[in-house]
């Protein structure tokens, strides 16, 4: 079992992402979490950085229960991602169905192209892909233990020297070296990850943590800017993007993200900290608009 703290650490996410996941009916409100909990908070995570709102992914898994008999946990009996309308369709016995229009979705992955009408089963995973996953769940449960971080980077080296474009480990990589202040293996990780998927929108917040912790504000800027044109409403990366430009002195564009981050978290230390932020900015503008005109 992992306790609360273990899984914000694990999965890199902040409690006020949890509290409104739980408060959403994504996930329960517990202390401790089992392995199969962490991977299904895991996709809500993915789809949450893929623009995909909360309440459309708990919609689209109520209206995925009534429509396949049997199925208790869409996000881990079936494959979810997002679609073009932001919402969620899941892969279940070899077709991609959108639960909440009820249709079922053409898919030309490089895994199953259309041909006939007769839908193609998926691909089973290859004894490499299995190998990769085994090594990957390692590096997770090896990282709840601080003892254990280089030990957890030996795994998810593994899971790379199977499967070099998985995602998933050059971020979990990125972060481990990150926490070690170590920002050019971290940056090298997180732009792996993005050769793995160009539409990861949380390895662009990541990469955009590290060109910042390195003093380059313009690169950063553009890096969280990407990962909110991939995902309007992460929260997070409207915050830290107000920073860089504060920090570059440009707080007429920070205010902008200031208060987009106030209307998609309005709870907490850092709203209020936004808000304190618009206030200042709303002042400073005054005083200067007073100056030019005496």
């Amino acid at each position: 079992m992992y306790s609360r703290a273990d899984l914000l650490r694990i999965l890199h996410i902040n409690p006020r992402q949890l509290a409104n996941w739980e408060r959403a009916g994504l996930v329960a409100s517990s202390q401790t979490y089992s392995f199969a909990d962490l991977l299904e908070i895991k996709k809500v995570r993915d789809l949450c950085a893929m623009s995909v709102r909360p309440a459309v992914i708990r919609q689209s898994l109520d209206a995925m229960r009534k429509q396949t008999a049997g199925l208790e946990n869409p996000l881990l009996e079936a494959g979810a991602s997002s679609t073009r309308k932001h919402r969620v369709a899941f892969r279940h016995e070899g077709r991609l169905l959108e639960p909440i229009a009820g249709q079922f979705v053409m898919d030309f992955s490089s895994r199953e192209r259309v041909v006939t009408s007769t839908p193609v089963p998926e691909s089973q995973p290859t004894p490499r892909e299995d190998e990769a996953a085994v090594w990957f769940a390692r590096g997770v449960a090896l990282e709840e233990d601080p003892n254990m971080q280089t030990e957890a980077i030996a795994a998810y080296h593994k899971v790379l020297e199977l499967e070099t474009s998985h995602a998933a480990a050059h971020i979990n990589l990125g972060t481990l070296y990150y926490n070690r202040q170590d920002f050019t293996l971290a940056e090298k990780h997180y732009r792996g990850a993005l050769e793995a998927d160009p539409r990861y929108a949380l390895a662009y917040f990541d990469l955009g943590n590290v060109l910042d912790e390195t003093g380059r504000l313009p690169e950063a800027a553009r890096a969280y800017k990407q990962a909110i044109q991939l995902a309007p409403t992460y929260a997070d990366a409207h915050y830290n993007l107000a920073l860089a430009y504060e920090k570059m002195k440009q707080p007429r564009r920070a205010l902008r993200h200031w208060r987009t981050y106030t209307k998609l978290d309005t709870l907490g230390p850092w709203a209020v900290h936004a808000r304190n932020q618009i206030q200042r900015i709303l002042e400073g503008d005054k005083l200067r608009i007073v100056f030019r005109r005496s």
